[in-house]
């Protein structure tokens, strides 16, 4: 079952009110885009339609299917790529710039490849939340799904899992975490397995977590 930090809930207790009576979500993708689609499935579905629409999706790479999962969906989206010999401040700052422009309440990494520097995290403070296929304190970094199934057959771990947590500053998946939930690692698991039900829960604890921000934000505007 998933575990939601009541640390984080306080956290998220002084976030910024937002004018929206729906929260208004910037979705930004480097690749497939899968967690960006049960994101923008949910808003149709109505598990999040009440409390929450996808605004925009943006991608750091101009071939990132999600851009195209966006423009099937109707979306706007947004190709924001690195101009040669840019600093990665610079970049930040151009980026935050076109994330503004859509007034977003939530901004999702959810495969975004880049790690965030105060020159785009200092606009959105509270805002931004990252998805990660590991349990708090594992794994930080790229490839932690292939990681956590290489120590498995290592006999280092049978488990591992997949948390929701606030970026607040350039540490590397060491935000506060607002909700976490365990996957075991089953003895003849291969690596697409693994994979199969990890993603499962990511979809799930994703949207599980926006909606119960949505609320909180709700609760404390009422």
């Amino acid at each position: 079952m998933a575990r939601h930090s009541s640390t984080a809930r306080a956290y998220l207790l002084i976030m910024e009110a937002h004018h929206h009576p729906i929260t208004r979500l910037v979705v930004l993708a480097s690749g497939n885009g899968s967690n960006l689609q049960a994101v923008i499935d949910a808003c149709a579905d109505g598990q999040l339609s009440e409390h929450a629409d996808v605004v925009a999706v943006v991608s750091d790479r101009v071939d990132a299917f999600a851009l195209r999962r966006a423009a099937g969906a109707g979306v706007p989206s947004v190709h924001v790529g690195r101009q040669p010999d840019e600093a990665r401040a610079d970049y930040d700052a151009r980026l935050a710039d076109i994330v503004a422009g859509f007034d977003p309440g939530l901004i999702i990494l959810a495969g975004w490849m880049r790690i965030l520097t105060t020159s785009f995290l200092g606009w959105f403070p509270n805002r931004v939340i990252n998805l990660h296929p590991a349990r708090p304190g594992e794994l930080p970094g790229t490839h932690a799904i292939e990681r956590a199934w290489q120590e498995a057959l290592a006999g280092e771990r049978t488990g591992t899992g997949v948390m929701v947590h606030l970026v607040p500053d350039e540490g590397v998946d060491t935000g506060p975490v607002l909700a976490t939930d365990e996957v075991p690692i089953l003895p003849d698991d291969t690596l697409e397995a693994l994979e199969v039900r990890i993603h499962a829960v990511e979809h799930r604890l994703l949207v599980d977590t926006i909606r119960s921000i949505c609320t909180e934000r709700k609760e404390i505007t009422a």
